[in-house]
């Protein structure tokens, strides 16, 4: 099975990514859904702050690429020739994910500050913030995870500045070109 890695900055366009993904027939495992579940097991609510201290917590107890191993089993289970794993946080994650997928490929996606911080407005989904000073947290807090080398030695890198149906092309380009995805 060949597996792709999405990497970005929150907002960048990763869920995008995967919704092309999953509009093509591929299956895509969210990291985050691990902290989300978590968070609910813990009954707290999907906050930006629950969840950045649940991976925080994780990271602590088990190492850095503790959401890494277990989001390794529920790609494993996949009967697919291709999957998307979205939401790699940092390098720890990728050396892991290259030494159990032998096919495994990490995509980069970019994308400015002031870009990402309008889309979480536009979106409101309950971890995203509306403040700069919020987002430009969250942006470390993740990068302290090693977001930024991850993104540094990915595979492949996209610039998301254009217009989302030009990125939905692009996407579907590469998915159609390394993914063998028809």
């Amino acid at each position: 099975m060949k597996v792709l890695g999405l990497v970005g900055l929150p907002a960048s366009g990763k869920g995008e990514c995967s919704a092309v993904a999953a509009e093509l027939g591929v299956p895509v495992i969210v990291m985050g859904d691990i902290i989300r579940n978590y968070a609910e097991s813990e009954g707290l609510p999907h906050t930006d702050q629950h969840l950045g201290s649940i991976a925080r917590r994780l990271r602590e107890e088990r190492g850095m690429a503790a959401l890494a191993e277990l989001t390794v089993p529920a790609v494993s289970a996949l009967q697919a020739p291709v999957a998307i794993i979205d939401g790699i946080r940092g390098d720890a994650e990728v050396e892991l994910f290259r030494r159990v997928f032998s096919d495994f490929m990490l995509i980069a996606i970019d994308c400015p500050f002031s870009m990402r911080l309008a889309r979480l407005r536009a979106r409101k989904r309950s971890d995203d913030m509306v403040h700069e000073d919020d987002l430009r947290s969250r942006d470390e807090r993740e990068c302290g995870f090693g977001l930024k080398n991850a993104m540094d030695g990915a595979d492949i890198h996209i610039e998301n500045t254009g217009s989302l149906e030009a990125f939905r092309d692009e996407i579907r380009c590469i998915l159609k070109t390394i993914g063998g995805v028809r």
